[in-house]
Order: structure tokens, then sequence, then C-alpha cells
């Protein structure tokens, strides 16, 4: 469990650092570098096959690899909700609105009228507060590293030795 909790902390704090970065660098607010934030998937599949891999040497096959690499998400997911929830409520409190105004701006150059843009907006509202966008990064990173996890457990997992004959 140790090696679970200790990758968890570790997807955490790579992710936090990642969506930190892209908020002091401003990045959330171009239309073209904010797709830079997926970066984190890469991130989580990264901690995840490394977590995995000390997991194996404690001798877990695919069912108890597959269990692992889900609760090093959920522990992950647990840090990373409390850093969300502070990112847009405390340290980027105006998050929402700015990238808004990306949308706004990237729905104009696709040719959409004011009325098509400003329904688009509405539509997402109910998504775009404090604790509801902390709750989907942290369901998403369950989600994640659950289905990573099915193919990673698979390639890394400990293996019986096969007794040859003769």
């Amino acid at each position: 469990m140790k090696t679970i909790l200790k990758a968890g902390l570790v997807l955490a704090v790579l992710v936090e650092i990642w969506t930190y970065f892209i908020g002091f660098t401003g990045w959330y607010k171009d239309p073209v570098l904010q797709n830079a934030f997926w970066v984190v998937i890469l991130i989580e599949i990264g901690v995840l096959i490394w977590g995995l891999r000390l997991t194996s040497r404690e001798g877990r096959g695919y069912g108890a690899q597959l269990g692992a690499g889900t609760l090093i998400s959920v522990v992950g997911a647990l840090l990373i909700f409390v850093g969300s929830y502070l990112f847009t409520e405390v340290v980027f409190p105006n998050y929402f609105t700015e990238i808004n105004e990306v949308y706004r701006q990237m729905m104009a150059q696709q040719g959409l009228s004011q009325e098509q843009i400003e329904a688009q907006i509405a539509s997402m509202a109910p998504m775009q507060n404090s604790l509801t966008s902390a709750l989907m990064g942290a369901v998403m990173t369950v989600v994640t590293g659950f289905l990573a996890s099915l193919v990673i457990a698979a390639f890394v997992r400990h293996r019986p030795e096969v007794a040859k004959p003769g």
C-alpha cells in the first residue's frame, strides 16, 4: 500500500505542477496552447507505468495490478480535486470568465452568430464552477487510470516462473 500512496502522491503533484504551469503562463487563454493541458493524460500514464512496475515486484498479478493502478489514480484524484478547486477558486478566480472569452473568439472565427455563441456559452455554464470542475477532474483521473491500468497491467505484472522440463 505504501507504493500505491507514493505513486498517487507523485501523480497529483506532477498533474498540479503542469496545471499551475498552464495557469501562470497564461496558456489557458490561448486557443492553441490551452490544448497542452491534455499532457496530464501522458503524465498519468507515465506515473502508472512507474507505479505498476514497483507493485509488480510485490508479486501482483493482472487483477491486483489493475486494482493498484486504479487505487493510485484514486489517491491522485483526491489531491487533484483539492488542487483544481484552489486553482479556479483562489489562484485564478477569473478563470471561467477568461476561458469563455477565448471560446467566444474561437466560435466567432468559425462564423457562428452572436446568438449562437451566447447559446453555447450558456450551455457550458452549469459545468463552469470550481466545485464541478474539480469534481470532473477527479472523476476523469480515476476513469483514465482504470482504463490505462487495464492495458498497462497486461504488460507490467508478476509472472510466476514456469518450470522447464528436463
